[in-house]
């Protein structure tokens, strides 16, 4: 058992079948004609339409797919690789967005993919591109639908962490990775927007807030300086916490082509024992 019923008091297995989704109890819900499932309950959502818009889903695509996650890419394989992640083995991305790293990564290695989002834009991207894992709208914030220990592997990519859903899915000896930014990630464009590149340490506030379930097993940081025209430095705005406020008020003219460093810090945890 591993995706199961999100309703409340229910949480038996669902069974994935060609058009839905349904618990021994009865409740159903429908895969769209892309493939996802959407398990987000109507307490589970922020907004009407939560997460990412489909605005901001196919900026952050046309970035990837220009190469600004490949140096990030490579460094998760090769921490799955020293890790020793088994064929079959189950891996969960939690703010998986349109599924690049797990896409990737499952192809890679062998692996059973499940990718959460609370966008339904995001998973509906994810799903029409990657059709060979799973992919379900979901809110990270809160508890999942997946039976306990059902992962050998949580991915987190720069993305909201809960602590006590990633120790509760993880089965023994299984493995958290954990991307933040770094303190210079983006720096030239905050310099260039903002004025200044104030620098943040998302290790310790990371660390901080996995310490009493997980154990720190490896840290690298990951760095990449990547030249970008125009139209690429108006989408990583767009994805970015500022990018919308910084468009409406000073418009994209002022932008001119820059080299901007991605750099991020790659974390490995394991569950401290009990």
């Amino acid at each position: 058992m591993i995706v199961v019923c999100p309703v409340r008091r229910c949480g038996r297995e669902l069974h994935w079948g060609k058009r839905s989704c349904t618990c021994p109890a009865g409740h159903t819900f429908d895969i769209a004609r892309s493939g996802y499932v959407n398990l987000l309950l109507p307490q589970d959502k922020q907004a009407k339409k939560p997460g990412d818009t489909k605005s901001m889903v196919c900026a952050r695509r046309r970035l990837l797919d220009a190469g600004l996650g490949a140096r990030l890419l490579e460094c998760l394989a090769a921490a799955l690789a020293r890790i020793r992640i088994s064929r079959g083995a189950r891996v969960l991305d939690v703010g998986c967005g349109d599924g690049f790293y797990l896409a990737a990564l499952a192809s890679r290695f062998g692996l059973a993919g499940f990718g959460v989002d609370i966008s339904t834009a995001a998973v509906d991207a994810a799903a029409q591109r990657y059709p060979g894992q799973r992919w379900i709208a979901a809110n990270g914030d809160r508890r999942l639908p997946f039976a306990d220990q059902a992962f050998d592997c949580i991915l987190s990519i720069t993305a909201r962490k809960n602590p006590e859903e990633f120790k509760r899915l993880l089965s023994p000896g299984g493995r958290l990775l954990l991307a933040v930014p770094a303190n210079d990630d983006l720096a030239e464009l905050r310099q260039a927007v903002l004025g200044q590149a104030t620098a943040k340490d998302r290790v310790r506030l990371a660390t901080a807030a996995l310490e009493k379930r997980f154990l720190l097993e490896s840290h690298e940081t990951v760095r990449l300086a990547v030249p970008l025209d125009v139209p690429a430095l108006v989408d990583l705005l767009l994805v970015t916490y500022r990018g919308a406020r910084f468009s409406a008020a000073a418009g994209a003219a002022a932008l001119k082509p820059l080299t901007v460093t991605s750099a991020a810090e790659l974390l490995c945890f394991e569950v401290k024992s009990a």
